[in-house]
C-alpha cells in the first residue's frame, strides 16, 4: 500500500498521552501511528520487546500481540460471508449455521446478537449457558466470537485468517499481520501477571484464536482501508458493502440506549452510550477497538483520520480505568484537530 508520509507535530498531544499511558501500564514497549488527511503524520516508537536487557528495540516491523483487535479482522471475515451470500441474513437464527449446536439454550439467538455482544451467552466449564435473553443486555463473552469464527468456517469452507489474507493481505502485500503458532523476533514479548488465567497461547493459524500480532503501521492501514471503504492506489480493493456492513450500526434496537453499540465487532459511535470506549469528542460514525493489550485502532471519517496505539502490556494495573485512558486517547485526537 502506498501512502504518502509527512510527519509533523499537530498531533504531538496524542504521541504525550499514549506515553503517560505506557507509563501507567506494565510494558517495555509501545507505538503510535496516525494517517490523516492520506498522509501518515505520526509514527513514533519506544522501549524494547521485553524486559531482557539485549531485547530488541520496538521498530517499524515490530509486531504487537493485538488482542481483542483481532475481531474487526473476524467481522470483516463474517461481512464477507454476508456480502456473498453464505450468510443469508445476519437475523438468521445461530443454530442455522451450526448444526452440532442445537441446545435449546440458543432459542432466539442470531447471528445479530453475536456481531454485537447482545447475545447472552457464556461458557462455564466447557458448557454454553445463559446470562440474559438475546438482545436484551451487551456483555463482552467470547463465546460469541467462538460461534463466529465456525459460522464463518461451516459457510464459507474456508476459516477467518483464509479470507482475510486473500481479500486484504495479499492484494495490499501486509508482512507483518497474522497469527502465530510460533514466536519470531519481531513479535514482542506480552507482559503480563504470571499465571493469569485469561493468557494463553494457541498453535491455530485459522484466525480463531487469541495469536494475532500486528504491526502498528500495517494495523494503521488496515484502518485506512476502512476509512476509505475498501479503495485505495485507484482499486476498489474490497467490496464497499463488506466495509459498510462491518462498520455501521449493527446493534439491536432493543437494548438500552447506555449500553455499547457495535457493527461486526467493531464498537461504533451513535448514540451518546454511558459505557461506550469512544471518547465523548469523537463524532458520529467513528468506530474503533481495543485488545487487552491496549492496542487501540480507532477511525473518524468525518475528519478522514485513523490513530493507532499499541503497547506490550496485558490486562490493567489495579487502580487503572482502561475505559477512561481509552476515551481520552481518542478525546484527545479530537482537541489535535
Amino acid at each position: 500500500m502506498i501512502i504518502n508520509k509527512s510527519l509533523n507535530k499537530r498531533f504531538n498531544p496524542v504521541v504525550t498521552n499514549v506515553k503517560n499511558t505506557f507509563e501507567l501500564v506494565h510494558a517495555t514497549g509501545a507505538a503510535v501511528a496516525i494517517i490523516h488527511d492520506d498522509e501518515i503524520v505520526t509514527e513514533e516508537y519506544w522501549g524494547k520487546h521485553s524486559k531482557d536487557a539485549s531485547a530488541r528495540n520496538i521498530q517499524g516491523d515490530t509486531q504487537f500481540h493485538v488482542a481483542s483487535v483481532r475481531k474487526s479482522y473476524i467481522g470483516f471475515a463474517v461481512a464477507y460471508a454476508v456480502h456473498n451470500g453464505y450468510i443469508h441474513s445476519i437475523d438468521d437464527p445461530v443454530t442455522k449455521y451450526l448444526s452440532s449446536i442445537q441446545s435449546p439454550i440458543l432459542k432466539g439467538t442470531k447471528v445479530r446478537h453475536l456481531l454485537t455482544h447482545t447475545h447472552g451467552l457464556i461458557s462455564y466449564e466447557g458448557e454454553i449457558q445463559r446470562e440474559f435473553s438475546s438482545g436484551r443486555d451487551w456483555a463482552y463473552r467470547g463465546v460469541g466470537i467462538d460461534m463466529l469464527t465456525q459460522i464463518v468456517k461451516n459457510t464459507t469452507g474456508k476459516t477467518v485468517s483464509e479470507i482475510v489474507s486473500a481479500n486484504v493481505f495479499q492484494p495490499l502485500d501486509f508482512k507483518e499481520t497474522g497469527w502465530y503458532g510460533e514466536i519470531n523476533e519481531n513479535l514482542v514479548e506480552v507482559i503480563r501477571e504470571p499465571n493469569d488465567p485469561s493468557w494463553y497461547t494457541s498453535e491455530s493459524i485459522d484466525g480463531d484464536k487469541m495469536n494475532m500480532y500486528v504491526s502498528v503501521r500495517e494495523l494503521a492501514q488496515w484502518g485506512y482501508l476502512h476509512l476509505n471503504q475498501g479503495y485505495l492506489n485507484g482499486k476498489q480493493i474490497v467490496s464497499r458493502e463488506i466495509i459498510n456492513l462491518a462498520t455501521s450500526l449493527q446493534s439491536p434496537t432493543t437494548i438500552e440506549t447506555k449500553l455499547p453499540q457495535n457493527g461486526f465487532l467493531w464498537f461504533v459511535k451513535d448514540l451518546p452510550a454511558k459505557k461506550s470506549e469512544i471518547g465523548e469528542l469523537v463524532p458520529k460514525k467513528s468506530f474503533q477497538i481495543l485488545g487487552y493489550t491496549g492496542v487501540t485502532i480507532l477511525v473518524i471519517p468525518q475528519h478522514k483520520l485513523v490513530a493507532v496505539r499499541a503497547f506490550n502490556s496485558f490486562g490493567s494495573p489495579n487502580g487503572f480505568d482502561y475505559l477512561k485512558d481509552v476515551r481520552t486517547f481518542g478525546d484527545t485526537v479530537m482537541h489535535c484537530l
